[in-house]
């Protein structure tokens, strides 16, 4: 079988050893735009993606290593069998001449039908004499004598092209012989290779993204139980507690050490709210006792100047009696000791007595009470607490705001029931916003202003208590406050419950 060679020098070891590391580009161009962006922004999630990263690369450097391996091996084989050949024919030319060499070379051509080993002998003008190719091919050498170039035949359709590597001998400058391999095969095992590489290693990395997603959301689940328990605590159930697992690992230990610190902060906190109690149940009664007596020396033919004193001391010590009625109603409702009658009411009706109340307590300072009440809003709760929570906000509106401004009493129905008192005055700085809610926090600023500072502190455990929320925002001059209440439905559509008498059905 005659086999022409095609011209076209190439680089000798690039045909057989790859220029670089094989590419994991199937792994890497799976790479999408994030979809799940909770799960990417997942700490677990992340340090799995490192872990993944690292593990990937150690991957591909160990298959490359593979493949170098196995590439140079093969490679070096052919060349080791090229080489003994040569040394073979060089023998033979020795000993028997041209004429030897030529049938040596024949033969070896008959023994060989598929052309993988390639021969050629020309003479100086460059006539075969003897061998498998139809001529000399014009490649050009490299440094250490080795050839490069195409093979074309009727017999070599295929995928990959059929290239040869062989070296050339000069022979007493009258003849030229080259021996080489058709490297075909060597191009199939590493072309084999390099997909299973690409393959190995975009399956790897799909496999431990999967893998790092799953032990995230595991994690994530376990984190989610121990947050849920958080929020229903800082919501004010201190009894609540993380459910254990009993499983022994880290996530259950935490959960251990995290119930016995709430055990703790829950006696601590119970404590305190005992020890305030107490303390303003105590001082009630002599306090209580104090003021009688004042009112009743008050009576007595007094002269105008101790008259005034004790008025002034009266009226202190009706502040200090104020401020203990509103701790023990405070820790009467956090500590669920306050028994709550909670039935569907007109909120509407609600806003609408507040605001005749302190429609007048407005007008003495010149200020414009606004009403906005939607009609027809209900909600289930306890009328008086949440008649003094309201009125609280109004007081608040009104003694913070200069004279000649408007407050404003709105009321609006979504899918929640939305209470709104708003002013015009100084406002409250938004990184104090969540400090007025504490008992006897005040600003700096208002406290040369009469007050307790526990007004906002009793309008957030009624809210809380309803199950609702208290959000205090910015209205441009001044402050808003919104209770956020669940509506239910009007009185008249609950089941045997009838409107009042005389009282027209609410407008929604």
């Amino acid at each position: 079988m005659c086999i022409s060679a095609v011209c076209g020098p190439r680089s000798t070891r690039s045909l057989i050893r790859p220029c670089c590391t094989p590419s994991a580009g199937p792994g890497t161009s799976c790479v999408k735009r994030p979809r799940f962006p909770r799960l990417l922004a997942s700490s677990t999630f992340q340090l799995t993606l490192v872990y993944i990263v690292l593990f990937g690369a150690s991957v591909m450097l160990l298959m490359g290593y593979l493949y170098w391996a196995t590439i140079g091996f093969m490679s070096d084989q052919i060349d080791e069998t090229v080489q003994a050949e040569i040394k073979g024919l060089a023998e033979q030319y020795r000993r028997q001449g041209v004429g030897g060499l030529i049938s040596v070379i024949n033969e070896r051509v008959l023994r060989n039908p598929k052309g993988e080993a390639l021969y050629l002998l020309v003479n100086r003008d460059g006539f075969p004499l003897a061998g498998n190719l139809e001529q000399w091919p014009s490649a050009v050498e490299d440094g250490e004598g080795w050839i490069s170039f195409y093979l074309t035949g009727a017999t070599l359709d295929s995928e990959l092209p059929h290239i040869a590597r062989a070296r050339v001998i000069n022979v007493q400058g009258h003849y030229q012989f080259l021996v080489g391999r058709d490297i075909y095969n060597l191009l199939a095992v590493r072309a084999l290779i390099e997909r299973s590489l690409v393959w190995g290693v975009g399956i790897t990395l799909a496999l431990a993204v999967l893998g790092g997603a799953f032990m995230s959301r595991s994690i994530r689940r376990r984190l989610e139980v121990i947050n849920q328990a958080t929020r229903r605590i800082r919501s004010g159930d201190l009894s609540s507690r993380i459910p254990r697992t009993h499983s022994g690992d880290e996530f259950d230990e935490l959960v251990a050490h995290l119930n016995k610190m709430l055990d703790q902060l829950e006696q601590l906190m119970e404590g305190i709210r005992h020890v305030t109690h107490n303390i303003a149940h105590d001082l009630r009664t002599p306090l209580t006792r104090l003021r009688n007596r004042l009112e009743f020396l008050s009576r007595a033919d007094l002269s105008p100047e101790v008259e005034i004193q004790i008025h002034e001391i009266i009226d202190e010590a009706d502040q200090l009696l104020n401020t203990f009625n509103a701790l023990l109603r405070i820790s009467r409702i956090e500590s669920g000791g306050y028994v709550t009658q909670l039935e569907c009411i007109d909120l509407s009706q609600l806003l609408a007595d507040c605001g005749e109340l302190y429609d007048a307590l407005a007008a003495e300072k010149n200020q414009t009470l606004v009403l906005d009440i939607q009609q027809g809003i209900c909600a289930m709760a306890d009328r008086d607490l949440l008649f003094q929570a309201v009125v609280n906000l109004l007081d608040n509106a009104i003694k913070y705001s200069p004279e000649g401004s408007s407050i404003g009493l709105q009321l609006r129905g979504y899918k929640h029931a939305i209470i709104s008192v708003w002013d015009q005055g100084a406002g409250i700085p938004e990184s104090e916003r969540d400090k007025v809610t504490e008992r006897f926090y005040r600003i700096d600023k208002d406290r040369s202003t009469p007050g307790n500072g526990l007004g906002l502190s009793m309008v957030k455990a009624v809210v809380e208590l309803h199950g609702g929320q208290l959000e205090l925002t910015d209205n441009a001059p001044g402050l808003r406050v919104n209770i956020i209440l669940n509506r239910a439905p009007k009185r008249e559509e609950l089941p045997g419950q009838k409107a009042p008498p005389g009282l027209p059905p609410a407008q929604a």
